[in-house]
């Protein structure tokens, strides 16, 4: 992961005890995606990525070091604050750290915690819900695609409904399955993700619905 080793030589060690994160931004809004759509909750955007994948949205995620490493405790004051009880943590690559002591702290204060991982490094936490992401780049580990709560799967190209179903056969038989347009190839790709549902309608559909709401 870009940056990890000079934030964790300048942390002390703190970074490897989940005593402090970098952190790209911090806000309260509505989820937008997936099964939690439409609930309001605090995000916690934590920097660097080891996956990288091209269609990313959030590139200026990616380098851990463009993020100031900031004390758990400091974010855990900011979702205090507001009247959110339920937190997503997102990146980035979240699974990258240590969440132990954060998620631990959340449940002290009665906070539902939710977290989007691509499951390519081994999870950390405790989690109310899980939303797994894959990327085929870095394929998930076997222990995110055996506790997904949530499997998502962004079509970019019609060839992505093959991995899409590799991913769903590999999942928990509890996990809701949604497919995902990547948002500069709606337009191409809406039509045949609501037809590929229709005929295998296993799946549901996620939009990224607070774009079209205008909010982070």
């Amino acid at each position: 992961m870009k940056g990890f080793d000079q934030i964790n030589k300048q942390s002390s060690g703190l970074l490897a005890e989940g005593k402090v994160l970098p952190l790209m931004e911090a806000f309260y809004t509505v989820q937008g995606e997936g099964y939690n759509t439409g609930k309001p909750s605090y995000f916690v955007r934590i920097g660097g990525c080891d996956v990288g994948c091209r269609w990313c949205d959030v590139k200026e995620s990616w380098n851990a070091l463009l993020h100031p490493a900031t004390p758990t405790d400091d974010i855990l004051e900011q979702v205090l604050a507001c009247n959110a009880k339920a937190v997503v943590v997102t990146g980035g690559e979240p699974m990258n750290y240590n969440m132990n002591y954060f998620t631990a702290e959340l449940k002290k204060h009665s906070f539902q915690t939710f977290v989007e991982t691509s499951g390519s490094s081994p999870l950390t936490g405790q989690w109310d819900w899980i939303c797994l992401s894959p990327k085929k780049n870095k394929p998930p580990l076997k222990e995110a695609l055996d506790i997904a709560s949530e499997l998502k799967v962004i079509i970019e190209t019609e060839e992505d409904f093959l991995w899409a179903e590799e991913m769903a056969s590999k999942v928990n038989n509890n996990s809701h399955l949604y497919l995902q347009p990547e948002w500069s190839k709606a337009d191409d790709m809406m039509q045949k993700i609501v037809d590929y549902a229709l005929e295998n309608p296993k799946w549901k559909i996620s939009i990224q619905s607070h774009k079209y709401m205008r909010i982070p």
